[in-house]
């Protein structure tokens, strides 16, 4: 079966409700592929989403999913790989869901390093509830509710990974449909948590950081000689402050899953005795 017949098995018969022009279509279509090519199936493979633009992916995607709530949709992935940890798990998120009331999830799941892959649609701005500054906003973003801009330096998702021992860090353009899918697939082939913040522009609130902005000051490492194995190189890359940069710009090629250091391999899902006839079976069937 080809790479491209699978790319359609996971897609779903639902119509994505996003703004015509969203980058999320981008992003979505780049992790159906990555995880066609990199041999996953749907059958296999868990879907994991929060609340925001990105929250209902998993309804968009052929596969087994859940719709969390905000910013908890981490713990939520984290809890189905150990779980089972033959399923293939990929977290959606907003830099909304996932920098703000998420933020503490984030930076624990960096720490512990389930294999399983976070892709963050990150456009800089709260989408859904229709256009207010988000984490990542620039310091002097105008919205509605901040006129004269959040005056607080915007996080920085790469040096917040970083710092917190991420064993991988990679950023991707959701316009660059050939790059986003290759990084996408990087993190997902990674052995522990592969992180991607995806550039993706809201074409209807945020009329700053556009795709016409992000093709003018994007530099793909690809195409520099950036060693990725090396944390200094990236610790430069994401704080020099004056590029946008897309690919991979660390990973630890020695990195051990926790469940590979903890000795998890079996599937733990178990109900409990006492459970109501058939609860078992219901369980197996969904893992």
């Amino acid at each position: 079966m080809s790479s491209e017949t699978r790319f359609i098995d996971f897609k779903s018969d639902t119509q994505p409700t996003w703004c015509p022009g969203c980058g999320d279509f981008g992003t979505m279509n780049g992790m159906m592929k990555a995880l066609a090519e990199t041999g996953n199936h749907p059958d296999e493979t868990f879907i994991v989403a929060g609340i925001g633009c990105s929250g209902k992916i998993g309804s968009y995607m052929h596969s087994y999913a859940l719709h969390g709530v905000h910013g908890r949709a981490l713990p939520v992935g984290i809890g189905a790989k150990l779980a089972n940890p033959e399923l293939e798990v990929m977290v959606a998120g907003g830099d909304g869901d996932g920098f703000s009331i998420g933020a503490g999830h984030f930076v624990h799941a960096v720490r512990r390093n389930v294999d399983m892959s976070y892709v963050v649609m990150d456009n800089r701005i709260y989408g859904l509830t229709k256009g207010q500054a988000s984490p990542t906003s620039r310091e002097d973003f105008e919205t509605s509710t901040t006129p004269e801009g959040p005056n607080m330096p915007p996080v920085n998702p790469l040096a917040l990974a970083l710092s917190a021992g991420a064993t991988f860090i990679a950023q991707s353009f959701s316009s660059d449909a050939k790059r986003h899918t290759e990084i996408v697939k990087a993190a997902v082939e990674h052995d522990g948590f592969g992180f991607v913040n995806c550039y993706s522009p809201c074409v209807t609130f945020n009329d700053v950081d556009t795709y016409d902005y992000f093709r003018d000051t994007i530099e793909d490492l690809a195409e520099t000689d950036h060693n990725r194995n090396d944390p200094s190189q990236a610790r430069e890359k994401i704080l020099a402050g004056d590029k946008e940069y897309i690919g991979v710009l660390y990973q630890d090629e020695n990195s051990v899953p926790w469940e590979e250091r903890e000795g998890v391999t079996e599937n733990m899902a178990e109900i409990p005795d006492g459970a109501p006839d058939g609860a078992m079976d219901l369980v197996r069937e969904f893992y």
